[in-house]
C-alpha cells in the first residue's frame, strides 16, 4: 500500500504534463490516457517489487488504468460544469473525492492480490 501511494503522490503531483492536464472534461483525450497509464505502469512496478506474479500484476494494473482514467474524468467533467476554482469549496470537495476514489483503487486493488 505504501508503494501505490507513493506511486500515486509522484504521477499526480509531479509528474503531469500540461498535456495532462488540459482539457480535462474531454473524455477521449490522449494527456488523460497517458497520465492513467503512468500510474497502471507505476503500480505494476509496485506489485511486482512485493511479489505479486507478474501476469496478475498486469491484470490489475490494466483495471486500474481504465478505474484511474474514468475517475479523472468524472472530475474534470465536474469541474468544466461548475467552473469552480482554487478558492472556491467546491473544488476542494471535487478534489477531495478524487483522491479519496484513488485511495479506495489501492485498497481495492492490494485485496485483490493477496494470498486467498
Amino acid at each position: 500500500m505504501f508503494l501505490l501511494q507513493a506511486k500515486h503522490l509522484f504521477a499526480d503531483f509531479y509528474l503531469q504534463t500540461q498535456r495532462m492536464l488540459a482539457n480535462r472534461g474531454q473524455y477521449l483525450h490522449v494527456g488523460r490516457l497517458q497520465h492513467a497509464g503512468l500510474h497502471a505502469v507505476g503500480s505494476l512496478v509496485a506489485m511486482v517489487l512485493v511479489g505479486v506474479p507478474v501476469p496478475l500484476a498486469f491484470g490489475v494494473a490494466i483495471a486500474e488504468w481504465v478505474v484511474h482514467f474514468h475517475i479523472d474524468w468524472g472530475k474534470g467533467r465536474w469541474s468544466e460544469h461548475t467552473g469552480h476554482g482554487p478558492a472556491q469549496a467546491g473544488f476542494w470537495r471535487a478534489f477531495g473525492l478524487d483522491q479519496a476514489l484513488h485511495q479506495w483503487t489501492y485498497l481495492v486493488m492490494v485485496w485483490a492480490v493477496l494470498p486467498a
